[in-house]
């Protein structure tokens, strides 16, 4: 079941609009499932994830954690305002929420005891996915607002999460990995690591001799999106079989939110 809570009823920001596009917090059960029908399209049907027997016959996405977060919700004012309309998302899950589970979804892969000692309030960040025919940079623009505004709303100082690496070929995913570990590790007091059973070492190749800017321009969007708003990764990347992804961890405090999103979103 679906607690009120993560219905964003006291989220305290009304929807944000681009276009035809808004972004807000979902309301509804029914805005739920169409978020985990969407999470199950791309993941499973579109990027090979491996379901099991449940999921496959739901054809939903979901977990213990969908029932404590809230979902951010992109829909199409052109299809329809509600669950019908629904074309992208993103997980928030605060401390406060985690707490209710007792761990965060990324504790599977990650120590995240750094972040825990962190004196700021936390969000985690997960499950981000936008429909294929809406991948554009003006839709995780849109998403990002709808973020900032829900950290604005919760005084959140640090944000994390997992973001993937598509494939689970190491030398092919070497330059990445070697590059962010390079060139964006976390600060030591706020650097997760990944769990000892299933640590990847990320420091695969000579960084010198590693073309940065191609590397960088072809890393993930949402990766992308987390170093233009001074984020860093963790230690360690965590090979995830089951969605056939290499996961990294990413850290951003707020404070170093770039000052283009502070002037737009402190209006």
């Amino acid at each position: 079941m679906i607690r009120e809570e993560a219905l964003g009823r006291k989220a305290g920001f009304e929807e944000l609009r681009a276009g035809n596009l808004g972004v807000r917090l979902a309301t509804s059960a029914e805005e739920i499932d169409a978020i985990q029908a969407l999470r199950f399209r791309v993941f499973y049907d579109e990027l090979g994830a491996k379901p099991d027997a449940s999921t496959l016959a739901s054809a939903r996405d979901r977990d213990e954690f969908d029932s404590i977060a809230d979902h951010l919700l992109v829909v199409d004012h052109d299809i329809a305002a509600d669950a019908r309309g629904v074309v992208g998302t993103y997980r928030l899950i605060r401390q406060e929420a985690a707490a209710k589970i007792g761990r965060f979804y990324s504790a599977d892969e990650f120590d995240l005891a750094p972040l825990e000692r962190f004196p700021g309030r936390l969000l985690e960040l997960g499950r981000s996915c936008v429909d294929q025919a809406y991948r554009s940079r003006a839709v995780m623009q849109l998403l990002w607002r709808g973020i900032a505004a829900y950290v604005f709303q919760y005084d959140i100082e640090l944000m994390f999460g997992c973001a993937s690496l598509r494939g689970t070929d190491l030398d092919a995913l070497a330059p990445d990995l070697t590059y962010l570990y390079a060139h964006h590790l976390a600060p030591e007091p706020i650097r997760p690591r990944a769990v000892a059973d299933r640590y990847v070492d990320m420091r695969r190749l000579d960084d010198s001799a590693i073309d940065q800017r191609r590397v960088l321009g072809g890393l993930p969007p949402l990766i992308k999106g987390y170093l233009r708003l001074g984020g860093f990764v963790g230690d360690g990347a965590v090979i995830d079989w089951q969605f056939n992804t290499t996961d990294i961890a990413v850290v951003v405090q707020t404070d170093l939110v770039t000052e283009k999103y502070y002037r737009h979103y402190a209006r």
